[in-house]
């Protein structure tokens, strides 16, 4: 038997990825990192910024996502997200901007839950490099 399920990435652009061969994926859920495998309890939750990792037979991927919402049901996974980026298209430069960018944010009078998200976006960009 299978033990693989579907994921599906979505931002305001396009169907950004289409998987059917996923065997595992890691969130990054306001609750902690997640793990979902095949099978998993049907679920609905809030992504805070850090890394998707997408485990499948085709190869290992790595996602930088801001945002979004994930849902997982019937062994369908979706991801609706404003801001994602594949780590392996990513340079170095672009890491540079996107941390600047955010510890600029960070620095900004915002209220506790966009310094929350914006310290996030600091300590995952900070990983990278």
């Amino acid at each position: 038997m299978s033990e693989e399920f579907k994921v599906e990435i979505v931002n305001p652009e396009k169907s950004f990825l289409v998987k059917d061969d996923v065997s595992e994926v890691v969130v990054p859920a306001f609750e902690g990192e997640m793990g979902i495998l095949k099978d998993h309890i049907s679920i609905i939750s809030f992504l805070k910024p850090g890394i998707i990792k997408i485990m499948s037979k085709s190869g290992d991927e790595n996602y930088y996502v801001e945002d979004g919402i994930v849902e997982f049901k019937n062994n369908n996974l979706s991801i609706l997200t404003s801001t994602i980026f594949n780590l392996a298209d990513i340079d170095k430069s672009k890491q540079q901007d996107l941390l600047k960018q955010a510890e600029e944010e960070a620095k900004t009078d915002i209220n506790d839950q966009s310094k929350y998200l914006a310290d996030q976006k600091v300590e995952v960009l900070k990983t990278l490099n």
